[in-house]
């Protein structure tokens, strides 16, 4: 992935989605294209359009600190797009491709005693690695949403089920919303590992497969997961709505613990409840599965 044309579509994306009235820019009834103008764009950054022109079209290779900041103020990113573009414009040189199969991600000893633990308070909680590896899950997660490590290898990835499991269709209430998220996510990942083989491959298997991912990818967002609610459309236990957090490990592993939780006495709590007796899993002594990756 070239960096620099990779900034200019990112740059390109924002401009087109900002609603210039909103920017401080006069109503006009004349707009051949949504969002701002170039020019309009240079000037709230306070940068010549000359340079901006050039910084879109991938003709410009270095970008300061000072400018990139600017250009984020005037297209008003989020957290999360802000950090895209620094990474974007930030490149460190490109990494040796790996030769072979990348060793398998893990997760620690506490980590796997947590999804246990979890598990027996029932709520749902599984890891994610890069590019939506799912690296690990607790028996009430895989009830849940689905059994990755009955899956061959290749397909124990979240993205690639979200998109190419018809399951995953009904299975989530708001599939759209979920969607969305994820593909930009995963582009949330291309920014911060740009040279990853894995991700790369699972980009072209997706886009090959699915015209969802691609009218989302090309849309060029970018979404990091903290925390909010997901609704189920469960075929054994019926609707039910959980709170999610995500939460990095520690030690620099790019995993990432995503735990479920409902409302004391709800009836999303008493689905989970059913759903764990109906899984047939002793809950306290069933432990947590580390997936193994190719």
């Amino acid at each position: 992935m070239d960096h620099i044309v990779e900034l200019g579509a990112f740059l390109r994306s924002c401009r087109g989605r900002l609603d210039p009235v909103a920017a401080g820019m006069p109503r006009t009834a004349r707009r051949r294209v949504p969002g701002l103008r170039r020019e309009e764009l240079a000037q709230l950054a306070g940068v010549s359009v000359d340079y901006y022109t050039r910084l879109e079209q991938g003709r410009s290779r270095t970008a300061s600190p000072e400018i990139l900041q600017a250009l984020a103020i005037a297209l008003r990113l989020n957290d999360t797009e802000h950090a895209h573009l620094f990474d974007l414009a930030n490149r460190r040189p490109a990494q040796p491709r790996q030769v072979g199969s990348a060793p398998p991600e893990r997760i620690s000893p506490a980590a796997r005693q947590l999804l246990t633990t979890l598990d027996a308070a029932y709520c749902p909680a599984f890891v994610l690695g890069r590019h939506t590896a799912v690296v690990a899950t607790n028996p009430l997660a895989r009830a849940l949403i689905a059994d990755f490590d009955a899956m061959p290898a290749h397909e124990r990835n979240q993205a690639r089920f979200v998109f190419l499991d018809p399951a995953a269709h009904t299975l989530y209430a708001d599939w759209e919303a979920v969607a969305a998220d994820t593909a930009a996510m995963l582009r949330m990942d291309a920014g911060r590992h740009p040279d990853d083989p894995r991700l790369g491959e699972l980009v072209v298997e997706l886009a090959a497969h699915s015209e969802c991912f691609r009218e989302y990818w090309a849309e060029r967002r970018v979404h990091e997961r903290t925390e909010g609610t997901k609704r189920y459309h469960h075929p054994v236990v019926g609707d039910l709505t959980v709170t999610y957090q995500a939460l990095a490990l520690p030690g620099g592993t790019d995993q990432t613990l995503f735990v479920y939780t409902t409302e004391p006495g709800s009836p999303s709590e008493t689905a989970l409840r059913l759903l764990a007796a109906w899984s047939g899993e002793p809950l306290a002594d069933s432990g947590a599965r580390t997936i193994p990756q190719k």
